[in-house]
């Protein structure tokens, strides 16, 4: 609620003024909601502080969730950097909101809680023990003259009747005159009828303005008496007013995260990362660690070895040959000179493998399946040594390629290849979908 004032309001009285009778219960009204502002001050902060809280959470969930999916995609070196540093912006930023909810509880809502104890005194009767004093107070300065201004009312409607009485009266008193069937007597009582009324309405004037003036000489002490408790309510508010300015400016600050050099550094440290982004370094990587710069086992002459005869397993096929050393293999350009500069293993390399085998099904190969004799390949994958087991999932996993499996934590699938050297099995799950799954998610089912 707001208003204005000036000096000249007084000019035109309001019936509604603070002078007339009863009329200081809106100042003692006052004092309780004040009590009452206080509680709605302490909802809203309340309000605010759960809002930081909730915040606070969904950028942490955010962080976990895509700074994973990044992670595990297929995006490599300097540009993974910065855009992981995004996520570590919000989980700084999420612990700032936090320490904000701190604050507004532990701190500026306890100031007003107990700042409204101190204040305000509770009665068994109830009610507040300020409310009282006041209420008090201004009843004892109104009461005198509460009791001339009933006298002064009473006076005045005594004097109004009067007037009228003498109007009615001289009204009669004239019309009795051209009334012909009137005897003397008639008109006589008529006549002192007119004289008493006149007598009564003098009478009446003077003790009304008799009344009147006396309720003019107690009129200043009554407005010295009701200006004191007032300004004792107005000293009272005050220090309400000036209260809640206090605890307004230390909301804003803990609200203002521009203030704080660890939100400044936040963004500083997050351009910084965004900024060595470098793309020619991602694709030298990509180059020397995914691409031609990578070394490779040519195939050279090998003498007949009886053990050829046994099968290798899958993991065993990933290997280099035993036995065999290339020569003559020489790099060029960035593939001889260039070191590796990332010393961490890409999410592109943890989530993808490439097969190392060309397709052995062309015509005339003479590693395709079925020798011109008829007999087994011996570098064929014999599937018949695999061993399926039953496995149950410990973790959720959604996959994120094609050839991955997604399943719930509890959820129980088959096994069917032991875990590679990237750290992946394949599985079948009972809908019958074949694919590779994080070996660390899963436990056998004893």
């Amino acid at each position: 609620m707001s208003g204005s004032y000036d000096d000249s309001v007084g000019v035109e009285v309001s019936s509604d003024s603070f002078w007339e009778v009863g009329n200081y219960k809106r100042t003692v009204k006052r004092i309780d909601d004040g009590y009452r502002l206080c509680n709605d001050l302490m909802n809203c902060i309340h309000e605010r502080a759960r809002i930081e809280k909730g915040y606070a959470q969904q950028l942490t969930e955010w962080a976990k969730r895509w700074k994973q999916l990044v992670e595990k995609g297929p995006q490599y070196g300097t540009v993974e950097k910065a855009w992981c540093a995004f996520m570590s912006e919000a989980e700084k930023v999420s612990e700032l909101h936090l320490d904000i909810k701190g604050a507004l509880m532990n701190e500026d809502f306890e100031k007003i809680k107990n700042w409204q104890k101190e204040a305000f005194h509770k009665q068994m009767i109830g009610g507040f023990k300020e409310t009282k004093e006041a209420d008090d107070g201004f009843r004892k300065a109104q009461k005198p003259w509460a009791k001339k201004l009933k006298e002064v009312e009473a006076s005045k409607k005594a004097y109004h009747a009067a007037c009228k009485e003498e109007k009615l009266a001289t009204f009669r008193e004239a019309n009795s005159k051209a009334d012909p069937a009137l005897n003397p007597e008639q008109l006589k009582k008529l006549q002192d009828k007119v004289e008493k009324s006149k007598q009564d309405v003098q009478k009446t004037k003077e003790k009304y303005e008799k009344s009147l003036k006396e309720l003019d000489n107690t009129t200043p002490q009554y407005m010295e008496n009701m200006e004191q408790v007032f300004e004792q309510c107005q000293q009272f508010e005050e220090k309400r007013l000036r209260f809640f300015r206090e605890v307004l400016l230390e909301v804003e600050k803990h609200l203002d995260l521009s203030n704080i050099a660890s939100y400044k550094n936040i963004y500083r440290e997050l351009e910084q990362n965004i900024k060595a982004a470098d793309a020619v370094e991602d694709l030298r990587w990509f180059r020397a660690n995914q691409g031609p710069g990578m070394s490779m086992n040519w195939p050279q002459f090998e003498e007949y070895s009886g053990d050829l005869n046994r099968t290798l397993s899958r993991r065993e096929k990933k290997k280099p040959a035993d036995g065999v050393t290339l020569t003559g293999i020489s790099q060029t350009g960035d593939q001889a000179s260039q070191p590796n500069k990332h010393s961490s293993v890409s999410s592109y390399e943890k989530n993808q493998s490439y097969p190392t085998e060309w397709s052995d099904e062309e015509p005339n190969n003479p590693f395709s399946s079925t020798d011109a004799n008829g007999e087994t390949n011996p570098f064929d994958e014999d599937t018949s040594l695999a061993v399926e087991v039953r496995v149950r999932a410990l973790y959720d996993y959604e996959g994120q390629e094609q050839d991955e499996l997604s399943f719930k934590a509890g959820d129980e699938l088959t096994k069917t290849e032991d875990e590679d050297e990237q750290g992946w099995c394949k599985g079948r799950l009972d809908s019958g979908q074949v694919g590779l799954y994080p070996a660390n998610y899963v436990e056998l089912i004893q």
